[in-house]
């Protein structure tokens, strides 16, 4: 394997576990607004604040780590995605920090107030809309070379074509639905840990709600690949093993919850779902990171920086990834912290 090849399948992995992270912290802010508004937040409310408690200050390091690491990888993505992405990327950067001054404030303890709430769901759904911009670009024909002032090239977004193609909201839907999907799965089996039966009852009703907009939204993005990247979808189709995996993962983790059983076994197989599906579109898209302007063997820095940043991420990642076990062993699968804390809670409750 060339190590372009490495340092791509690193990234994505970096990027794969962002995926999972940040999807279960921007679906449970939506969940905490949307059951706040219907009533049920005193079901489910403790059991996404017990998740957000120890957790929120990582989410942003796997991000961190992957952009990093394709501008020190491909340094070319850097003039072509730099411009085209200012304003996603600005929007994107801004509502992060709505998020975080929200964790700071509630960490504190000041009250909650409505807007706030709102402010803090409304960026859950519309981060994950905003950066999934990228792989929209990637696929080409929103960003085109054109001539410069000084007789040069500059970098120009097809901000027209990218608001009314098909491609591009089914890319949107996806990433939205996805989120609360993997978000509501994994909420369901922290509940279920934490032997809190009405949460886990309510958030079983929200993954199974958003189980079938899941499906029929990544169908949706199937159909529009093939209209506006028809090379994307034929090497897809070389890869189609990968999504018939993805689909079984997702039935059997659909089955799981609908039965009411093995809860944790069905947020691995939504993993897997969503890793089979993630390193199935990868795959597929090489060699380009951007169609047909960049592709990795074209665009990779020097030998001795590609193998001096391979290694520094390896290490990052082996550092980062037990501390994450550590961080989860410690709060979300130690069922004695989880219960004892919810005892603790429910006694301030009545103290009250």
């Amino acid at each position: 394997m060339s190590y372009e090849l490495i340092g791509i399948a690193v990234l994505w992995t970096f990027l794969f576990g962002y995926l999972i992270v940040a999807s279960i912290d921007f679906g449970a802010g939506f969940f905490n607004y949307y059951s706040t508004v219907t009533g049920k937040n005193h079901l489910v409310g403790k059991v996404i604040y017990r998740y957000l408690s120890p957790f929120w200050e990582v989410t942003n390091v796997f991000l961190v780590f992957f952009f990093v690491g394709v501008i020190g990888f491909f340094p070319r993505t850097a003039y072509y995605y730099g411009t085209a992405l200012l304003i996603p990327g600005s929007v994107a950067i801004i509502m992060l920090a709505i998020r975080g001054a929200y964790y700071a404030f509630n960490t504190y303890g000041l009250s909650q107030h409505r807007s706030y709430m709102f402010l803090y769901g409304a960026t859950g759904v519309l981060i994950p809309a905003a950066l999934s911009t990228v792989l929209t670009l990637s696929e080409g024909g929103y960003i085109e070379e054109v001539p410069g002032i000084a007789g040069g090239s500059r970098i120009r977004l097809d901000y027209a074509e990218l608001l009314l193609s098909s491609y591009s909201w089914s890319v949107v839907l996806l990433a939205v639905v996805s989120v609360l999907y993997i978000s509501a799965m994994f909420l369901t089996y922290y509940a279920a840990s934490a032997k809190d039966a009405a949460a886990t009852e309510q958030l079983r009703r929200y993954a199974l709600a958003w189980s079938l907009p899941t499906i029929v939204s990544s169908l949706f993005v199937f159909i529009s690949i093939r209209e506006h990247s028809r090379w994307h979808f034929d090497h897809m189709i070389r890869w189609s093993p990968m999504f018939v995996l993805s689909f079984c993962c997702f039935a059997g983790a659909v089955v799981l919850v609908w039965r009411r059983i093995r809860y944790g076994a069905a947020f691995g197989l939504v993993m897997l779902q969503f890793a089979f599906a993630f390193y199935g579109y990868g795959a597929a898209h090489l060699p380009y990171l951007l169609y047909p302007y960049l592709n990795i063997k074209d665009s990779v820095t020097g030998d001795a920086m590609a193998w001096a940043l391979i290694i520094a991420f390896i290490a990052g990642f082996c550092l980062l990834l037990p501390s994450l076990i550590l961080l989860m062993r410690l709060f979300l699968f130690d069922a004695k912290y989880v219960q004892d804390k919810l005892i603790l809670e429910q006694g301030k409750e009545r103290a009250e």
